[in-house]
Formats: C-alpha cells, structure tokens, sequence
C-alpha cells in the first residue's frame, strides 16, 4: 500500500528544488488564492422531478432557474426523485415539479412533509381536488364560478346528455389531465360508445357543452396572486391544446404570455374565483373567452412553467417571487405561524 508522509528538506530532489522555491515564495507572500467557503443555506428546499415525465410542468432550464432563483434567497434548492422519499423530513419544504395524480407516489410526497411539517406545493388537499373532476365541477357551481353546461353523468341519465347540452359535447374521466382522458362527441352513437368506455372505469363521467375557441386562457396564481397569463392556441387541426398523433407523439399549439396586467380583468377576475376555494398554492387556471364571456374550464395544481414559455414576461423575477412564498411560508411555520 502506497503511503503519503513529510519528508525532510535535506532529501528533496534537487531537480525539484525550484518548484519547491517558487510555491513556498508564492504562499508566504499571500498570493495563493484562498478557498472561498460557501454561506451555508438558512433552510432545505426539495424539488420533487422526474425527468421522463412526458409532460412535466418544467423543463430542466426552468429548474436550474428554480434553484438559482432559490439559493439567491437563502434556500438551499435540491432536485429530488420519487427513491428520495425516506428523505423528505430532511428538508424545510417541497416543491412538486412532476404530474401529480392521487394515487401516485406525487401524492403521497405530499402528505408525507406535511406530516412532517414542511412547506409543500402543491399540497395535498389541492391535487385531490383538481384531480377529481367531478368534485372540482361541483366546487365551480357551488361558488357561483361562471363555467360551460355540465352534467354529472351516471348509468341512469345517459339519454338527458344530449337534449341539455346539445352536440358536439365534451366527456371528462374524473382524472383526466392535459387533454388526456378528454373527448369530443359529435352524435349520439360516439357519445354513447364513448359514455359506456368511460363508464366501465368509473361511475360518474363530466360532459360539457363544447365552446369552439381558437386559444384557452391560461391564467397562473400562487398565494392568491395573478403571476402571469397565457394564450395556448389550439393545435394545427385540432380542437385542443394538445394533439396525440398516431405514433404517439405530441404536438402543441402556440403559446402567446402576456403580463397579467393586460389581460381582461374579468377574465382574471373568474380565474381568482375559481382557486380561491382550492386553496393557496401554485395553480393554472384554464377559461375560455367567447361572445364577451368567460367560463372556468377546469383548474390545475402544478401549472406549466417553462423556461422560454411561461417566464417570457417577468423571467427570472417569476422564479424568485415563487421562491419568496416558499421563504416567507418557511418563516411563519418556524416562528410558530400556519398559513390560513
């Protein structure tokens, strides 16, 4: 086994005697540049992601702004994955950036820091609450949100789809996301063979009036705050946001962010509606705007927030001020505070 130890002046090589002169003259003249020691973090932020998410809400170069943005706080920022659950009571807080769905390993992230007593978004009470279409649906009616036509279809009241909201009409699964588990009937035979196929997987179903519009608002609040808006333009041919082609790919329509400012407030006005009873966390949500009219299409935790797309306004300052609800929650939850 090799060994390292001092060895006396007398047996230095004379061959290495001028490197030796030089670094010592160099070190005791005090150029020798020292290490800088990095300001330990106040507190530990988790960032739960995965990387072959299809439609993970951010992309990587969001994430690195994430943690810039984070570290600039004082937040230490760590990337996690779903084999870093056993670590959770590490950290000081979590931030979800992957698909969450209940039963999901997202959710159970979720309700384990809370147990834990971290800071998480999207929490658990908001991700069973936008999962669940039906119960988000009755949410929007019971809080006079403004919304297309929806019925709660059940075995027994198939034959009153068409007559109430006339065709085309749109079915839901309970779970559908990002334009999965959606689709459009334009007559009784499709409606009823896709009724019967949703119906085998569960016992209640949406369907909506269709609203044709060229683009869906997409309006993003965090702590009760409007951050930005967005435009997502239909797909080439298609009648969502996202089409599935044959081979599996996904093609997106355009995007167009505007500051919040500027968009119609009584387009915004009906987006703070509709998260207010979801509680406090990072959401999306989705309207459309027809004859001077908007409707609450559904309401998303853990919106799109892409590095070139969704940051195109504020950019770097959209990281920091979601980072701020972190440090700020963070703050109240140390000093003996829970957020109403």
């Amino acid at each position: 086994m090799k060994q390292i130890a001092p060895i006396p002046v007398g047996e230095i090589p004379q061959s290495h005697h001028p490197f030796v002169i030089a670094e010592a003259t160099e070190y005791f003249a005090g150029k020798r540049g020292s290490v800088k020691k990095r300001t330990p973090a106040k507190y530990d932020l988790a960032i739960l992601y995965n990387p072959d998410d299809e439609l993970a809400p951010s992309n990587k170069k969001a994430l690195e702004k994430f943690v810039k943005a984070a570290e600039s706080m004082g937040l230490g920022a760590e990337i996690i994955s779903r084999d870093d659950y056993a670590r959770i009571a590490e950290f000081d807080a979590l931030f979800i950036r992957e698909t969450t769905q209940v039963n999901h390993h997202t959710y159970r992230f979720a309700r384990r820091a809370a147990t834990e007593g971290l800071v998480v978004m999207d929490d658990a009470e908001s991700i069973l609450k936008c999962a669940n279409k039906v119960y988000l649906a009755e949410l929007l009616v019971r809080n006079k949100v403004p919304a297309p036509k929806t019925m709660i279809v059940h075995s027994d009241n198939i034959d009153e789809i068409a007559p109430t909201l006339g065709y085309p009409v749109v079915l839901k699964q309970p779970d559908a996301a990002f334009s999965q588990g959606v689709v459009k009937c334009e007559n009784e035979k499709i409606l009823r063979q896709r009724v019967e196929e949703f119906l085998a997987k569960s016992e209640l179903v949406i369907a909506q009036e269709f609203l044709p519009t060229v683009f869906d608002w997409r309006i993003c609040i965090c702590d009760g705050q409007p951050l930005f808006a967005c435009k997502y333009h239909m797909a080439d041919g298609h009648w969502q946001i996202i089409k599935k082609e044959a081979e599996g790919k996904l093609d997106f329509g355009r995007f167009e962010t505007i500051p919040v400012e500027i968009a119609p407030r009584h387009v915004v006005r009906a987006a703070l509606k509709a998260a207010k009873p979801i509680g406090n966390g990072l959401y999306g949500v989705d309207l459309k705007q027809t004859a001077g009219q908007c409707y609450v299409i559904e309401v998303n935790d853990n919106p799109n927030i892409d590095a070139g797309v969704e940051d195109k306004i504020l950019k770097g300052e959209l990281y920091r001020r979601i980072m701020d609800v972190f440090l700020r929650r963070i703050e109240r939850k140390k000093a003996g505070f829970e957020d109403e």
